[in-house]
């Protein structure tokens, strides 16, 4: 069994107000592992500071966000802003630094239990998602010295439509997203991204991923990697069209995170989407991308 930090607060919960995110997903993973008896050291956050979230977002756009104002700016987020759904975001902001942190110090995974949510931009919020935690840790990390040179492996339903933007003109940070391709949102050019068609299934989806990602971690020479582990392929998704059995989502994690693990690289793994009719069956896949990660699953 391999040690897996787990970066988790009670503050990454917000009032969603009946949005459909699940966002008590967050603590009911956290308990499932306890649970379970796999859970490995927990690492508490602080929230990322406004200087670190300002090496991805705009000052006119975190005025906005600090605020909890609804604008032009914050509207895309399609959910409602106020100062306690701010502080989740910054604080899974922040766990996402420290994951990036731990993942690099030990050479190994660490995962974050919030995060993952690639859709911001720069100057706005988009699709559930006001702050672009994976560049923030991307760009932490850089600013730190930790690592310079970040594969992204967005293996949610959805493109990483923000952090394809945000990199863009980065060639320090490969950007790879595998998702359904006719779904939201607009798309932005990856470095390499595979649409898939609607109702593609296990065979599909793991023999495209398994083509790619040993190719990009040899020719990008990546020295650290993230992992959006979206939850939302999973066929029980209420807002996707692919069909990933539980077993299929477990083989997805074993290919990315043995590419990584067999190249010695520290992988930085990020929840990203899940929204299954029953929410048990979100927390079931996370919890077996982090027991996957851990070697006992």
């Amino acid at each position: 069994m391999v040690e897996v930090p787990l970066v988790y607060s009670d503050d990454y919960y917000g009032d969603l107000q009946g949005h459909i995110f699940p966002i008590e997903k967050y603590k009911l993973i956290y308990e499932a592992l306890e649970a379970e008896g796999c859970l490995g050291p927990v690492l508490k956050p602080e929230p990322a500071t406004r200087e670190q979230l300002e090496l991805v977002h705009t000052p006119e756009y975190l005025d906005d966000v600090y605020a909890a104002r609804l604008t032009h700016r914050t509207l895309p987020s399609e959910m409602a802003i106020s100062p306690d759904i701010v502080r989740g975001f910054i604080t899974a902001a922040g766990g996402s630094v420290v994951a990036a942190r731990a993942a690099i110090d030990r050479g190994g995974p660490a995962m974050n239990d919030g995060g993952g949510l690639h859709h911001a931009f720069p100057d706005h919020a988009e699709g559930f998602c006001y702050i672009n935690d994976v560049a923030v840790a991307v760009s932490v990390a850089q600013e730190e010295g930790l690592a310079r040179r970040f594969a992204v492996i967005d293996c949610d339903l959805h493109q990483g439509n923000g952090t394809a933007f945000i990199f863009a003109d980065d060639p320090d940070v490969f950007t790879f997203s595998i998702h359904q391709e006719n779904l939201y949102p607009v798309k932005q050019k990856s470095d390499l991204d595979i649409g898939l068609p609607d109702w593609a299934g296990d065979d599909v989806y793991l023999e495209r991923l398994r083509s790619a990602v040993p190719d990009i971690l040899d020719r990008h020479e990546s020295e650290a990697v993230v992992y959006v582990a979206g939850s939302d392929p999973y066929e029980g998704d209420q807002l996707g069209n692919l069909r990933l059995t539980f077993d299929g989502l477990i083989e997805r994690d074993r290919i990315v995170l043995g590419e990584c693990r067999d190249r010695g690289l520290p992988v930085v793994i990020l929840l990203a989407g899940g929204y299954a009719y029953d929410t048990r069956d979100t927390v079931r896949v996370h919890v077996n991308t982090y027991k996957v990660a851990a070697g006992i699953s």
